[in-house]
Formats: structure tokens, sequence, C-alpha cells
């Protein structure tokens, strides 16, 4: 059964879904001239603008729920995995995804936003929303919606639970199974509570543990400062078949930085849709700059401190495709969390494991809570009428079930079966956003034209000419 699973995860993650990730966030930067770019300013000031209501979360809220899935077990063990497959030019592949992903993340957001609906009072959208209202095809949508729960009900929780338990086992000995179950209490906790508490929660957790991380890397680049440059030319030299050492992974390099780029950040996959569609605001624009901004945070800022903490340290294993390691530095220590616990131990050997321990708590467990909404979501497009409540209760016991039998299975086993479930949202949601190019653009254009006279820009989405998108001006629940 593992052979199968292995196998399709060598399908859907071919060379292609590379190359169209790639092309995709080449297209867009292209054609919105370089928004990731220009418009960096006016995605921090919108960061904090607008508030909540009784149907949306404020664009804060929206944000952190979106980072909230991005920053993860990606952010640590995913960083981990990709030196160990590709070596250290594995880290300029993150960030080339993830310049290019801003922009495929602004087109789906704002997408999310345009095609919005309201359901059981609250707002409501993402890809199997936009696909059946854009492009008119429902089969279409409700392929994405059925492959989404699939995936961050059952495919995805499993990856981030696993790390947890694996690095609470390393830096206290707790059983995984001990951890599964306190995991499993907390989450029951807060999905049992809707989407308002899941906004909640990760408007005081994200921030929180964002901070404290980063300060640690802070700290560690710190006293390392001398080592920088060294590390920078490593990896740039190595992502271009530079550096002998790594001659043999170059190809591995930029399949593994994008694979894992796209993990991390999510730019493209269709996740961050869900949550952006949830904000309040007075133009689809306005949300869709704000999540392009939260896939810099997730890997050009929590990705490379972390890849630098492994890098200055030295404490990490490259894996030769031919059998053996290239580098082996931590003879014996498995791919995951254990390269970071291991790099900030070199400082900090008394709180090193701990540290990232309870990081990898936060960051793994508000990512389970975003997979929730996210899979919530798309089970209620495909409830027209959204009065069976019994739909709802079965995810989340689904959920819960899958959340707990992650920290009993191996790490490589779950992080195939999350690879299978990213790949999949990927390949449906990026030939979607491509196809919906142009309402996307016709917002922008709109929005840059208000700006231009000094307006607040508010959406009418009659002078647009949009179809299918009278949510904006009266729904009906």
């Amino acid at each position: 059964m593992e052979n199968i699973i292995y196998t399709i995860n060598d399908i859907v993650w071919s060379n292609a879904l590379i190359i169209l990730c790639l092309g995709a966030g080449i297209y867009f930067s292209i054609v919105t001239r370089f928004l990731q770019l220009t418009y960096f300013r006016e995605m921090i000031r919108l960061l904090f603008d607008g508030k909540s209501s009784e149907r949306g979360v404020s664009s804060f809220q929206a944000f952190a729920i979106a980072i909230s899935g991005r920053v993860g077990t990606g952010n640590i063990a995913g960083v981990a995995t990709a030196i160990a497959m590709g070596g250290p030019g594995a880290i300029f592949w993150m960030w080339v995804i993830a310049f290019l992903g801003s922009a495929s993340a602004f087109i789906e957001a704002t997408l999310g936003q345009i095609f919005k609906q309201i359901k059981g009072g609250q707002y409501r959208g993402g890809p199997a929303f936009y696909i059946e209202k854009g492009l008119g095809i429902k089969w279409y949508a409700m392929l994405f919606a059925f492959a989404t729960i699939l995936s961050t009900a059952f495919f995805l929780p499993g990856v981030q639970s696993n790390s947890i338990a694996l690095s609470v086992n390393n830096a206290f000995n707790i059983p995984v199974e001990i951890t599964g179950g306190i995991i499993c209490l907390f989450l029951a906790l807060i999905i049992f509570g809707g989407v308002k508490r899941i906004g909640k929660v990760a408007e005081i957790v994200v921030p929180f543990m964002a901070a404290a991380y980063i300060l640690m890397a802070l700290i560690i680049i710190g006293l390392n400062i001398t080592s920088v440059p060294g590390v920078i030319k490593l990896i740039i030299s190595s992502a271009f078949n530079l550096e002998s050492t790594f001659a043999g992974v170059f190809g591995m390099a930029i399949a593994w930085g994008i694979k894992r780029g796209i993990y991390s950040n999510e730019a493209g996959q269709g996740t961050a849709p869900h949550a952006a569609a949830a904000a309040e605001v007075s133009h689809p624009v306005k949300q869709g700059l704000v999540q392009a901004f939260s896939v810099y945070i997730d890997t050009l800022f929590i990705c490379t401190a972390t890849a630098f903490m492994i890098l200055f340290t030295g404490q990490y294993n490259v894996i030769n495709p031919e059998g053996g390691f290239i580098v082996e530095n931590l003879p014996g220590v498995s791919i995951g969390p254990e390269f970071t616990q291991s790099a900030i131990s070199v400082h900090f050997p008394l709180i090193g494991p701990g540290f990232v321990a309870i990081a990898l708590v936060f960051f793994a467990f508000t990512t389970i809570m975003a997979y929730y909404y996210i899979a919530e979501t798309n089970l209620s497009y495909l409830q027209k009428d959204g009065k069976q409540k019994w739909p709802i209760m079965a995810l989340r016991v689904l959920i819960l079930i899958a959340t707990f039998y992650g920290t009993i299975r191996t790490a490589e086993l779950a992080w195939t079966l999350g690879d299978i479930g990213v790949g999949i949202m990927a390949w449906l949601n990026i030939v979607a956003i491509i196809l919906l190019r142009k309402p996307a653009m016709a917002a922008l254009k709109d929005y840059q034209e208000q700006k231009k006279k000094g307006l607040d820009p508010s959406f009418n989405s009659d002078t647009l000419d949009i179809d299918h998108t009278e949510n904006w001006d009266k729904i009906d629940d």
C-alpha cells in the first residue's frame, strides 16, 4: 500500500507541476507589473485596515488565519527536508517560488473575494466558489471541493501532528500517543466553536509564535553575523550548480526547493483564498494584497530564519541520490525538526530541543486549525442549503482522527500523504486562476484607478462587467 502512495506522489509531483507553478508565478508577476514589489508598502498599510463584522472577519484576522495555515511544519521540518534532499541550494529556490508565488497568491485571494458568498450568516469563498461562478464549470468546482476536503481533513493534518509528536518526544520524552491525545483535545475545543473562534485564536497566537521564533533566529544570526556572507554564497552557488560538493543534487535542489516552498507558503495551492474570502473589505484587491504579503512572512522571514540557523551551525545531512550521504554532520538523525533542534542546541544546549518543540506546537497546531476551516468551507459549498448538521460533525470527527493517527505513523508516510494533498490542490487551482485571470486583473485596474483619484477604493461589479458577483450588492442567506 505504501508503495502505491509513493508512486502516486511521484506522478502528482512530476516536473510538469513544478513548471506549472513557476510559469504561473512568472506570468502573474509580469501582468501585474511585479505587484509584489511595487505595492509592498500598500500591503503593510492594508494589513491593519478595516474591522470585522457579523458576517466577516477583519483583514488582519483573515491574514492571521491564512498565516496560521502557511506557517507550520513546513517552516521547520520542511526546510530541513529541503536541505537534506536538495542541499543548501534548495533554499534559493524556496525564495524564488515565494517571490513569484506572491503574485499568484494575490490573484487567487482577489478571486476569492470577488466571488465570495454568504452562507450560514458568514462570508464563504475559495476556489470551488470562483470556479463555479467565474468559469461556470460545476463539476470542476465540485472536484476541487472534494479534493480539498480529502486533503485538509485527512492527508495534511497528520504531517503537522506527526512533527509535533516527534519534536516533543525528542525534547521531553513524552510518548507520541499522549501528545496526540492532548492535541486532539485542544483542537476539539476550538473547531467546535466555529470560524469566529478560529479567527480570534489565530489573531492572538500567530503573531506571538512568529515573533518568538524569529527573535531566536535573530539572536543566532547575530552570534554568527560574520558567517552571513558565506552562507548566502553557499546557498546561491549551490542553487546554480557552482558548488562541487552539491553538484550531484543540483536538480533535486530546484525540485525540493519549489516543492517545500509551495508546501510552506501555499501560494497557488488554493488554501489561502478561503481565509481571504472571509474578510470584510470594501474592495477585493485589498485582501489580495494582504494575502500576497503573507507569503513573504512565511518563506522570506520564517523559512529563511530556519535555514540560516541550520546552515550556520552545520547541523544537517544531505542525502546522496545514489546512496549514502553527501554531507553527514548528524549521524543517525532522521530528516525533520531534529535538524533545527540540533542547530539551536549548539548555542543554547539547555533549551534548544524544547524551544523548537514548543514552537512546532504553536506553528503546527494553528495550521491544523486552518485546515479545518478550509475543509468546512468546502463542505459548506457542497451543502447548498446548509441545514444538515451531521456532515459538519462528521468532518470534525474525521480531522480529529486524522490528527491523532498522524502522531503514530512514520514521518515519511505522513509527509508523502501531505505532498499528495498539496499537489492535487495546486494542479486544480493554478489551472483555474490562469483561466480566471481577467476578473482579477480588472479588479486590480479598478483599484489602481480609484487610488489615483485619491479615493478609498470600493468595489462595484456592475462597472467592471464581472458576472455572478451579486453577493457584493445583495446577499441572500
